[in-house]
C-alpha cells in the first residue's frame, strides 16, 4: 500500500521516495535539485543530500526555508533536527564568503568577522593569505579591519579548493578578463539553408553563465541532455563574448565535431580554429584539443608539457566539454586560471571519482539545468524505453566465475557468451532499425563481429575507416554496428534507434547517460528509442546494473527488468 505521503525521512537525512505514488514525479523533479539518488530496492527509491548538492540548490537560487519547508510537505512530517540542521548549515554557508576585488588586490570577504577569524585560522588557509596592502610588518590594513582577508593572487583556485573541502563553499565574484577579442558570429542560414536560431533553453542556458545582458558571470556548468545541443550552447557563449576560445573535449571524434560545428555555423574559418590532439598541435584563434594530450607525459612523475597550452594564448574562454570526465592534472592546471571564464558542459554531474566538491570550487557551481524527460516532452530528444535483460550465464561461465578470484569475475560476467544468442533476436525484433551494439571488451566484441557480420569500430580503428563506416551506417548502407567505448562521446548518428549494451564498465552511471544518449537525436520517423542492458544472472554485473541504471531512473525513465529464456526463445517479464 502507497504511504500517505511521498516521502520518507530519517534521522541520518536519507530520503525516501516511494515509486508507487501519485506525487512520485513532484517529489523526484525536486529532489533531483537537492539530492542524489544512491539505491532503488525494490519500490523505494534512496536519496542522500551531500554538502555540494545543497550548494548547488543554493546557487540556483534555493533557500534553505523552502528546502526545508518542501521536504516536510512531501514527507508530512516536520523534519528530523539532524536533518534540518544539516540543509540550513550546508545552504546558508554559501554566499557568507566571497571572493571580490578590490584595491588591486585578491580579497575573501565574511558575511561575519568571527567567520574570517576562523577561517585565517584554519591550517590549509595560512600559507595562501598575504599581507594587506600598505603594511610592512603585518599589521591589518584600517581598510579592510575584520571584514576581509587578503588572498595571494595565485592562489584563487586553491583557496576555493580548500575552502570547499572544509565546507565552506567561495562565492568567486573577482571578475574575469575579455582575453584576446575575437570576430565571431552565427551565420544567418545553416548549410541546410534552414535559419540558425538557438532553442529557448539553450539561450536560457547562456544567459545563466553570462548572467544575461550584464555580462558579468562566466563561470559554472551547464547540465543538459544528451543529443540536446551542448554545442551550442558553447558556441553561442563565444559570440556572445567575442573573444578566443580553448575548447577541451574527451577524444579525437569530439575535436572533429567541435570543429565541424564551428565551421559549418559561424563566421569562423579553417584559418581561425586549430586542433590539438596526438596527431596535430595547431594552435589558433579557437583551439580543440583532447584531455589525453594535455594529460600526457613521457614518465609517471615527470611533467605535463601540453598544459602549457593553457597559457599559450590569451583566452577569454575555456570550455570544458564532458566536464564529468575532467581528469586531475586538468583541475590543477585550472586552479591557477580561475581570472579566465570557464563553461562546463556535461549531461549528468556524477563524478565516479568523487571529485564533485573540486568541480564545484574550480569550474563553478551548477547554473543550468534541462531535465531529460522535459527535454523528450519538448520534442527536442526521442522517447526512450529502457530495459534491463538478464541472461544467464552458459556452463563454462559459470564454472569459470565461480573459481575465479574476485578481480576476474565481472569480465566473465560481461562476456557471457549466452549474451550473443540475446543480441540476435534483439536484431531480429527490430531488423532494418538502425541498431548501435555497444560494448566494453574487445575480444567480446571481436567474436561478436565474426559470429553476427557486424562492423566492428574500435580506438584502433583507422580515422579514415570510422567516418566511411560512420557515414555507410547514416545513410543506412548498414543497420548495426558493433562499437567499443569510443562511442561513448560526441559519435554524431542521429538516425541511431536501438543501443545494445553487452557490457560496461562496472557501475558507472556516466558511462549509462552516454549511451543513452547515442539514440536520443529525435527520429525523422518519429519512432520511439529502445535501450537494452545485457546483464548476467546471479553476478556482479546485477548489482553493477542497479548502480548505472540510477541514472535512467533519476532522469525519470522507466526501468524494467526482463529474464531471458532459452525455452522460451526470448525474455519473460520479472
Amino acid at each position: 500500500m502507497a504511504t500517505a505521503k511521498p516521502l520518507w525521512v530519517q534521522s541520518d537525512g536519507t530520503l525516501l521516495l516511494d515509486e508507487r505514488h501519485s506525487d512520485r514525479e513532484e517529489a523526484r523533479r525536486f529532489l533531483m535539485q537537492i539530492a542524489e539518488l544512491r539505491k532503488r530496492p525494490g519500490t523505494w527509491h534512496t536519496y542522500r543530500m551531500t554538502q555540494v548538492s545543497l550548494w548547488n540548490a543554493a546557487a540556483a537560487g534555493w533557500r534553505s526555508d523552502d528546502v526545508a519547508q518542501t521536504i516536510a510537505s512531501l514527507s508530512g512530517h516536520p523534519l528530523p533536527r539532524t536533518v534540518e540542521t544539516f540543509v540550513r548549515g550546508s545552504m546558508d554557508r554559501f554566499g557568507q564568503l566571497r571572493l571580490v576585488s578590490e584595491g588591486g588586490q585578491l580579497r575573501l570577504r565574511a558575511a561575519a568577522p568571527s567567520l574570517l577569524r576562523k577561517i585565517a585560522g584554519l591550517e590549509p588557509i595560512r600559507g595562501l593569505i598575504g599581507l594587506c596592502s600598505g603594511t610592512d610588518n603585518g599589521a591589518e590594513d584600517p581598510e579592510l579591519g575584520e571584514e576581509a582577508l587578503v588572498v595571494k593572487g595565485e592562489a584563487r583556485g586553491t583557496i576555493k579548493r580548500e575552502l570547499a573541502a572544509l565546507g565552506y563553499p567561495v562565492k568567486d565574484e573577482a571578475g574575469f578578463h575579455a582575453g584576446q577579442a575575437l570576430d565571431i558570429r552565427f551565420l544567418e542560414e545553416a548549410p541546410t539553408g534552414s535559419p540558425i536560431a538557438l532553442r529557448d533553453y539553450q539561450s536560457e542556458a547562456v544567459d545563466a553563465l553570462l548572467g544575461g545582458t550584464e555580462m558579468d558571470g562566466g563561470s559554472g556548468v551547464v547540465v543538459l541532455p544528451c543529443g540536446a545541443g551542448k554545442t551550442w550552447v558553447g558556441m553561442a557563449a563565444m559570440t556572445k563574448l567575442g573573444c578566443e576560445t580553448l575548447i577541451l573535449t574527451p577524444n579525437g571524434v569530439s575535436v572533429a565535431q567541435w570543429m565541424s560545428e564551428l565551421l559549418r555555423h559561424t563566421t569562423l574559418t579553417e584559418a581561425d580554429v586549430g586542433e590539438y590532439t596526438g596527431r596535430a598541435k595547431d594552435v589558433k584563434p579557437v583551439t580543440v584539443a583532447t584531455y589525453q594530450v594535455l594529460t600526457h607525459r613521457s614518465a609517471v612523475d615527470g611533467e605535463y608539457p601540453h598544459m602549457r597550452l593553457f597559457v599559450n594564448r590569451d583566452w577569454g574562454l575555456i570550455v570544458y566539454d564532458e566536464v564529468h570526465l575532467l581528469p586531475a592534472p586538468v583541475f590543477r592546471m585550472t586552479a591557477d586560471i580561475q581570472a579566465t571564464r570557464r563553461l562546463g558542459l556535461t549531461a549528468t554531474l556524477v563524478r565516479e571519482d568523487g571529485r564533485e566538491g573540486d568541480a564545484f570550487a574550480l569550474i563553478g557551481p551548477k547554473l543550468y539545468e534541462l531535465p531529460w524527460r522535459s527535454a523528450e516532452s519538448g520534442g527536442w530528444i526521442a522517447r526512450a524505453t529502457c530495459t534491463e535483460v538478464r541472461v544467464p550465464l552458459d556452463d563454462r561461465a559459470a564454472t569459470s566465475y565461480a573459481e575465479a578470484p574476485k578481480s576476474g569475475k565481472h569480465r566473465i560476467a560481461g562476456e557471457n557468451p549466452r549474451k550473443a544468442d540475446v543480441v540476435k533476436a534483439l536484431l531480429r525484433r527490430h531488423r532494418d532499425t538502425p541498431t548501435l551494439v555497444i560494448g566494453h571488451y574487445l575480444d567480446q566484441l571481436h567474436e561478436l563481429s565474426r559470429e553476427l557480420g557486424l562492423p566492428l569500430i574500435t580506438g584502433e580503428t583507422p580515422h579514415r575507416n570510422r567516418l566511411k563506416l560512420f557515414e555507410r551506417f547514416k545513410c543506412g548502407d548498414i543497420s548495426a554496428l558493433l562499437v567499443s567505448k569510443v562511442a561513448n562521446f560526441a559519435v554524431d548518428l542521429p538516425d541511431a534507434a536501438i543501443a545494445i549494451q553487452v557490457s560496461g564498465s562496472y557501475g558507472s552511471r556516466q558511462e549509462e547517460a552516454q549511451r543513452l544518449g547515442r539514440i536520443l537525436r529525435p527520429k525523422r520517423t518519429g519512432i520511439e528509442a529502445a535501450f537494452y542492458s545485457l546483464v548476467s544472472e546471479g553476478t556482479d554485473e546485477v548489482e553493477f546494473a542497479r548502480n548505472r541504471g540510477r541514472f535512467l531512473l533519476e532522469q525519470g525513465y522507466s526501468y524494467a527488468v526482463d529474464r531471458w529464456s532459452d525455452r522460451a526463445g526470448g525474455e519473460e517479464t520479472r
